[in-house]
């Protein structure tokens, strides 16, 4: 029986291994490099030791390894997909609470939410949509029950145990509307509670504790002045048993306002994105990305004058709400036109695996009399280095150039157009299985006999 139990063992360990990087020659495709740039016909990919090491032309191409050779029969090979703001992993079934860790409305803690630990590597939505071509993805919660949603992380898509390739890689804050909601009812709460954290935080990075109302005292830390005014943090001093977040969401914050983990800030009309980033002068280090922003446009130069990138909705043609009247399907392209870094956002479409789509509908865009889309390159890299370089892997994830990971899609078609599929997918340099519950369901009911037993007493 022991032996048995060891043996069992040892089985589940192999099949929780990593498989190993491949070495992969891919001729006679359309090479999409990730970059803006436009396809590349008659071209070739290779891959070494998980590593991009050519991606163009193929009179260029070097010396093929001794690993896999693929001939691409004229299909289309792209960089993996990255899906950014998604909740891939944190969820089951929707409507089963249970299986459901995307909210936490009833948790005393909110900054200091941390996604990464709860991610199931074996969730069917992953294994899905790496089947749809998205080979990494940024994963968060939702804000419930306060404005900070808590810290988002960075997965692979890989059929191995270990999803998390970067942990708290961000930080997530609804204002706007949604801010107002969960403030009290209005944006001056939201904004004012916003200015409150921030300056526990700070309290917190100088004297290394806050004074909770209970009156714990938090972790000793030090550190460096995050650039607060000293008057006003001088008055958080003072009043600090009047503090609002635990010691715990105040010491999560604390790189948010060093500037050393990025905020992605959940905002939709154009007022509120101007307030959004005038705090950004009284907050100078914070490091900011604007999420939604479908009257972006509006304020598209100082958006691009500040800096700050935007992952924005691909589809907002008509208002949800008041803070959406402005909304238009030119929004990411005249964003992109005035000099904003913009990917687009897959947490405001059904299924992430839709990215492709939606970028494909930009490139339609430019075909409308008075409308403002992009260009093919353009439109695919919203969908894989833009988002990639945002998230913090900009030259290693969502392209092919060298020392990129090798995570590349091989289609049966244009990637931008609806009816193309993957046909194979390589997470560092390893190929993935595409199987997952619905192609099997798919599969089982393709024989319509309606002779046999139903699937269920189907053994």
């Amino acid at each position: 029986m022991k032996r048995a139990l060891t043996m069992a063992a040892s089985l589940l360990a192999l099949a929780a291994a990593p498989a190993a990087a491949q070495d992969i020659a891919i001729t006679d495709v359309t090479v999409v490099t990730g970059d803006g740039s436009e396809p590349i016909e008659n071209g070739s990919v290779v891959v070494r030791g998980g590593k991009v090491v050519y991606a163009g032309h193929a009179e260029n191409m070097p010396a093929v390894p001794a690993g896999i050779s693929v001939d691409g029969g004229g299909r289309w090979v792209t960089p993996g997909l990255f899906a950014t703001m998604t909740n891939l992993g944190l969820w089951d079934v929707g409507a089963v609470r249970e299986s459901n860790d995307i909210r936490a409305g009833g948790s005393p803690f909110s900054a200091a939410l941390d996604v990464a630990p709860v991610v199931n590597p074996a969730s069917q939505h992953i294994l899905i949509h790496r089947a749809a071509g998205i080979t990494r993805a940024a994963v968060a919660g939702a804000a419930s029950g306060s404005i900070f949603a808590g810290q988002g992380a960075i997965i692979d898509l890989g059929s191995d145990a270990q999803a998390v390739t970067r942990p708290r890689a961000f930080q997530v804050v609804e204002l706007g509307e949604g801010g107002a909601r969960l403030a009290g009812g209005s944006r001056a709460s939201a904004q004012a509670l916003f200015r409150n954290a921030l300056l526990e935080a700070g309290e917190f990075e100088r004297n290394g504790t806050i004074t909770s109302p209970g009156g714990g005292r938090g972790i000793t830390r030090q550190g460096d002045d995050i650039g607060i005014d000293s008057r006003m943090a001088r008055t958080a001093r003072d009043r600090a048993s009047d503090v609002l977040l635990t010691r715990f969401d105040a010491a999560a914050l604390v790189p948010v306002a060093r500037g050393e983990q990025p905020l992605y800030v959940m905002v939709e009309r154009a007022a509120d994105i101007r307030s959004a980033l005038a705090l950004k002068q009284e907050f100078p280090r914070l490091d900011m990305v604007l999420v939604g922003a479908s009257e972006g446009w509006l304020v598209a130069s100082e958006i691009a004058a500040a800096g700050v990138p935007v992952i924005a909705d691909g589809l907002d043609d008509l208002p949800q709400g008041f803070d959406q009247l402005a909304s238009t399907q030119s929004n990411i392209g005249r964003m992109v036109k005035a000099g904003v870094k913009v990917a687009i956002n897959a947490a405001a479409m059904e299924n992430p695996r839709n990215l492709n789509q939606y970028a494909g509908n930009l490139v339609a865009l430019t075909r409308i009399p008075g409308a403002d889309g992009l260009s093919w390159g353009q439109a695919f890299a919203a969908i894989s280095s833009v988002p990639a370089a945002i998230s913090g892997m900009g030259g290693k994830a969502g392209v092919l150039a060298p020392g990129a990971m090798g995570d590349l899609v091989i289609w049966d078609g244009d990637p931008l157009e609806v009816g193309s599929m993957p046909v194979k997918v390589f997470i560092d340099g390893v190929e993935q299985p595409l199987d997952n519950h619905q192609s099997r369901l798919k599969e089982r009911y393709r024989d319509l006999d309606e002779s046999d037993l139903p699937k269920a007493y189907d053994w």
